[in-house]
């Protein structure tokens, strides 16, 4: 149900990082490595796995939104997720 906007504190913009605001140009993440750095948290940050699934339903869309400045790096083992990383 919708909530009135006079129940909160504050209301900042809704602004995500861009790809080269978050993402280092010489390496290559995970989308899991890329959640976590949406929230501002280590990459390699130990968190269980009901928050992973949330920070993945943010990462993903930022993905495909940003895909114009991302390539892509298929996984080194079947067991492993892909790679992105920033255009050059």
């Amino acid at each position: 149900m919708p909530v009135p906007k006079s129940e909160f504190d504050a209301l900042p913009p809704c602004d995500f990082y861009t790809p080269a605001e978050l993402l280092e140009n010489e390496q290559m993440y995970t989308v899991y490595e890329i959640a976590r750095l949406l929230q501002g948290l280590d990459p390699d940050a130990d968190i269980d796995r009901e928050t992973e699934d949330i920070l993945l339903d943010w990462a993903i869309p930022w993905i495909m939104t940003n895909a114009d400045e991302l390539v892509v790096a298929e996984p080194r083992d079947e067991d492993e997720p892909g790679y992105y990383g920033l255009k050059e």
